[in-house]
């Protein structure tokens, strides 16, 4: 189970990424937004797979109406990852963000 803890950690280890507030909730940025407290316990993210991400696990990836005009956004329930999966997310919405390894 991966906490938001986890999130801050991952994120602030990927180079020239900054944390600041984004509607009151934690949220990390490299270029532009790459990952956001939605609520207690689910953090929005950057991906190229959301579709398929939703379909396999809707459970753990979902969106909601607000996302609807951002196709690259999915929110990820983070009871329901572990941090090897979690890392993963961060990195890949971290490239989409504009962030470069």
């Amino acid at each position: 189970m991966a906490t938001e803890a986890d999130v801050r950690r991952i994120c602030l280890a990927l180079p020239g990424v900054t944390e600041r507030a984004s509607w009151n909730q934690p949220a990390w940025f490299a270029k532009t937004l790459m990952a956001r407290i939605w609520e207690t316990g689910v953090l929005t993210v950057k991906t190229a797979e959301r579709e398929a991400l939703a379909g396999t696990d809707p459970a753990t990836y979902f969106w909601t109406p607000h996302h609807e005009r951002s196709p690259q956004l999915v929110l990820v329930r983070l009871s329901r990852v572990d941090g090897g999966q979690l890392a993963e997310l961060l990195e890949d919405s971290f490239l989409l963000a504009g962030g470069r390894l």
